[in-house]
C-alpha cells in the first residue's frame, strides 16, 4: 500500500499532478484512489467527472473522493464534542464560546488524515494519492498529530483529580458520551497515523512547483518543515515548463529565458531529490485521457508508485545550547565552503555549487558559526540566540 501526498502553493497544479499520477497508476493496473483534502475542491473539474464525499469509481482501477471535512468531524467526533461543550457550559462558559472551545485544535485536519489512513488500512486500494490543500494549510495539517496528542493528553489529565471522582456521575448523566473512554482510543489512532505518515515504505511527499521565484521559496519552506517533522520527501514536480525551442516571439522567448533560470535553481536547490518536469500545454488539461498524457510526460516508463528517494534531505540536532544542521550533498566536490545568513535564509557556496536554504524558525534568530563538508554532508553549526535587549 502506498500513500502519496502532493503539496505546493495554490495554483501550481497540484490537483492536475495528483490526478495524473492516479490515472497513470490505475492504467498500470493498480487499484488507485485519488483524494482531495482541500476545502475548495477542484479534483472533479480536473477529472471532468462527478466526484462525491465517498469514493466514486471513474474507470477500471480508478476511484476519486472529495472529503467533506465537516461531515467527517460530525461522524467521528460529534458525541465527544457535544459532551465537552456541555461540560464547559455547566462550568459557566458562554454557550457560543463553549462550542468553540470544545473543538480540539487540529481536529478537522486530523479527522481528514484519519479518514485517508482508514482507506489505506482497509486494503481496498494499492495506492491513495492525496491532492492536498495549499502549502501552509498542509504543513499545519501534517504537524497536527503532535499538536493534537499534546492537547488531548492535557484533557485526559483531568481524570487524575476532580474528574476521576466525578466520572461515575458523568456516566450516569451522559452514558453514551464517556470522553475518558473515547479520547484515549482516538489518541491511539492519531499516534498510529503519525507512524504511517512518517514511514518511507508507505508514505511519500512530493512538492509541486512552477519555475517562479515565490513558488520556489514556498516549496523550500515546505521541504524544510517536512524534514523537520521526519516526513519523507521523494521528489519534486516542476510543472508548466515552457518548451525550449520557442522562436520568433520576443515576449515568449523572454519568458522562456526567465523560466530557464528558475529551472536551474530548482535542480540546484532540491538536490539530491529527483526532479520530474511537466510541460506547459497549449490546451486546458481535463479528463482522464489528458491526465494520462501528463502522467506519461512526468514518469515515462517509470512506476509512479515507486519510492524514488530514501533518506533525510535535512537533519537538525541539538548540541547543548547550539544546533547542528546536516545537509546531504553526495554529488558535490569538496572545496572551500562560503556561507552567508540573512534572517531565515542561508546561502552556501562550495566551489561552483550554490545552495539557498530556508531555515526553520528555531534557527532563524541564531548566528551561523561555521560550515564544514564532512562525509558527503554539509554540516552547519548555529550558536545561541543573541540576548534580548532590555529597554
Amino acid at each position: 500500500m502506498r500513500l502519496i501526498l502532493y503539496l505546493g502553493k495554490g495554483g501550481v497544479g497540484k490537483t492536475t499532478t495528483a490526478a495524473a499520477t492516479a490515472v497513470r497508476a490505475a492504467r498500470m493496473g493498480y487499484r488507485t484512489l485519488v483524494v482531495s483534502t482541500d476545502v475548495a475542491h477542484s479534483l472533479a473539474d480536473a477529472l471532468d467527472c462527478q466526484v462525491g464525499p465517498s469514493p466514486t469509481q471513474l474507470s477500471e482501477n480508478l476511484w476519486a473522493q472529495e472529503i467533506n471535512v465537516l461531515e467527517e468531524v460530525r461522524q467521528h467526533w460529534g458525541e465527544l464534542q457535544g459532551f465537552v461543550s456541555n461540560l464547559l457550559k455547566r462550568k459557566g462558559v458562554n454557550e457560543v464560546a463553549a462550542e468553540e472551545l470544545a473543538v480540539i485544535p487540529g481536529m478537522e485536519e486530523v479527522v481528514s488524515l484519519l479518514h485517508i489512513r482508514k482507506q489505506a488500512k482497509e486494503g481496498n486500494y494499492d495506492a491513495v494519492i492525496v491532492d492536498a490543500a495549499p502549502t501552509g494549510e498542509t504543513v499545519r495539517l501534517l504537524t497536527m498529530p503532535e499538536t493534537f496528542t499534546w492537547y488531548a493528553s492535557r484533557v485526559m489529565q483531568w481524570e487524575t483529580s476532580t474528574m476521576k471522582v466525578a466520572k461515575p456521575l458523568i456516566r450516569a448523566l451522559v452514558p453514551a458520551s464517556d470522553m475518558f473512554d473515547t479520547l484515549p482510543r482516538f489518541v491511539e489512532q492519531v499516534e498510529a497515523l503519525r507512524a504511517t505518515l512518517a514511514d518511507p515504505k508507505i508514505s511519500s511527499y512530493r512538492l509541486v512547483v512552477n519555475p517562479e521565484r515565490m513558488v520556489i521559496k514556498e516549496a523550500q519552506r515546505a521541504a524544510t518543515y517536512l524534514a523537520l517533522y521526519g516526513y519523507p520527501v521523494d521528489g519534486v514536480v516542476l510543472n508548466r515548463v515552457m518548451p525550449s525551442d520557442v522562436r520568433g516571439h520576443s515576449f515568449i522567448e523572454q519568458m522562456q529565458e526567465i523560466q530557464a533560470s528558475y529551472r536551474a535553481q530548482v535542480h540546484d536547490i532540491f538536490t539530491p531529490l529527483p526532479i520530474w518536469e511537466a510541460p506547459m500545454y497549449a490546451r486546458e488539461i481535463k479528463g482522464l485521457d489528458d491526465l494520462a498524457d501528463v502522467g506519461a510526460a512526468l514518469f515515462g516508463e517509470r512506476n509512479p508508485l515507486d519510492v524514488f528517494y530514501v533518506g533525510k534531505t535535512m537533519d537538525i540536532t541539538k548540541q547543548g545550547d547550539q544546533y547542528e544542521l546536516r545537509l546531504p550533498l553526495p554529488h558535490v566536490e569538496v572545496n572551500k565552503v562560503n556561507m552567508t545568513k540573512r534572517g531565515d535564509q542561508l546561502f552556501i557556496e562550495i566551489g561552483n555549487f550554490r545552495r539557498e536554504m530556508i531555515l526553520p524558525t528555531m534557527l532563524a534568530d541564531r548566528p551561523a558559526l561555521r560550515a564544514v563538508f564532512r562525509n558527503g554532508e554539509l554540516v552547519v553549526q548555529f550558536g545561541a540566540p543573541a540576548p534580548l535587549e532590555t529597554i
